[in-house]
């Protein structure tokens, strides 16, 4: 048993969680709808990963905003928000040119039986306002990312200012160094969880698999089909804007593929944030750029869930007969881009984004029912891609920062 567990422990993490995606498969077949038995073990996963996102984040923003100064924090800032937008804006042109080629829905016809309540949705304003939390201690235990992310900056800014001043740079260098130790203490929690993250894979796996069943796959398979068809296309747009900036993709997918694998399975960006931001700390990427990039992607960042939208779009409009028209793509591309973000941190958030879209174009709200039934196997894939193009916007900017010499403000402490 001791060599066994030593035998684990040295093995490759990306080899156990393939082992363990393997075998929660055959395991959800086996079992059916009886491996829900095994959801304690996956919820335990998402309990390690989602109690280790506030610690991190925070810790690890309050010391990335001391590596910069404000000048640089707020270029890389904008860079971040303008690659953000266009992305999910691409990633919707992505879905609708595949759609539109590959016709999902077509033959399909609603039986009227079909019932779905449409969530509320805050809208872009809200978002907005939840930037600013009205209170600390309430942003950090209703998890408002973007809240933790203003926290964090505030705090971290004020840091890098006593450190700066000639009367508070000891009190703003003992805070700074404090900080930083919780940091590597987060980080020495994190290697332990890593190793418990194959097991959680497994349940999670198994659970999906065994409810959703063969028959779930079968009748909406050419709308799943459709849908991985445009993310893979997607993926190659990545590898092609790496390969531009002179990133080598295989380096960039060798760290990446745990969190995107992770994200696949537990289907949260937000309780996958660990593991990216550990990815993209193994790339060499700059902590001051990463520590908000990553945590900021997680919540407004979703290409995955735009190409939905726009599958999910000209599917339901396939179903009703009604094939939309170029005006009716350019709304898609519109709205969708904006619900992307005005949906940000809601639970169900891609349904919620689809049923914006729908009520804007006039589509049956009948067909989100439909979309439910495959909301598991189209929300793996969605959120896998969210991940992926977070890590990549981050690699572009820091390797484009690098480039022109505009990281010279960064202080060389990053020993992590």
């Amino acid at each position: 048993m001791k060599k066994f567990w030593k035998s684990y422990l040295h093995a490759s993490l990306i080899l156990k969680i393939s082992i363990a995606l393997v075998l929660g498969v055959i395991t959800g077949f086996i079992l059916g709808e009886q491996a829900i038995v095994l959801a304690p073990l996956g919820d335990l996963l998402l309990r390690l990963l989602t109690f280790l996102i506030i610690p991190l984040i925070l810790f690890t923003l309050i010391v990335g905003v001391n590596q910069t100064n404000i000048a640089n924090l707020g270029r890389m800032g904008s860079k971040v928000f303008i690659y953000y937008t266009v992305s999910s804006a691409a990633a919707i042109v992505v879905g609708l040119f595949v759609a539109s080629i590959l016709h999902p829905g077509s033959g399909m016809k609603l039986t009227g039986n079909e019932t779905f309540d449409v969530p509320e949705n805050p809208g872009i304003v809200n978002v907005l306002l939840n930037i600013v939390p009205s209170n600390i201690i309430t942003a950090f235990t209703e998890m408002n990312l973007l809240g933790i992310i203003f926290t964090a900056l505030v705090f971290g800014i004020a840091i890098s200012a006593m450190r700066s001043s000639k009367n508070h740079v000891e009190l703003g260098n003992s805070l700074l160094q404090t900080f930083t130790a919780l940091n590597e203490a987060s980080l020495i929690v994190l290697k332990a969880i890593l190793q418990y993250v194959p097991v959680g894979i497994f349940a999670i796996m198994a659970k999906t698999v065994g409810s959703q069943g063969i028959d779930t796959l079968i009748s909406l398979g050419g709308m799943i089909g459709v849908f991985y068809i445009a993310l893979i296309i997607h993926i190659c747009l990545y590898i092609i804007l790496l390969l531009l900036f002179k990133i080598n993709p295989g380096h960039f997918f060798k760290h990446a593929r745990t969190p995107m694998l992770t994200a696949f399975v537990t289907q949260s960006s937000t309780g996958t944030l660990p593991l990216t931001l550990n990815a993209a700390k193994n790339m060499g990427i700059s902590r001051s750029l990463y520590s908000f990039s990553i945590p900021l992607g997680a919540t407004v960042n979703m290409d995955g869930a735009a190409i939905r939208i726009a599958v999910s779009a000209v599917f339901a409009a396939n179903i009703v007969g009604t094939p939309l028209s170029f005006g009716d793509m350019l709304m898609v591309v519109l709205i969708g881009t904006l619900a992307s973000i005005g949906t940000a941190g809601v639970p169900g958030a891609g349904i919620v984004m689809i049923a914006t879209v729908f009520v804007q174009l006039g589509l049956p709200m009948e067909a989100v029912a439909l979309l439910t039934a495959i909301d598991a196997l189209v929300g793996m894939g969605a959120t896998a891609l969210n991940v992926t193009g977070d890590l990549v916007g981050t690699a572009l900017i820091d390797q484009h920062e690098k480039k022109h010499g505009l990281d010279k403000g960064i202080e060389k402490t990053e020993s992590m």
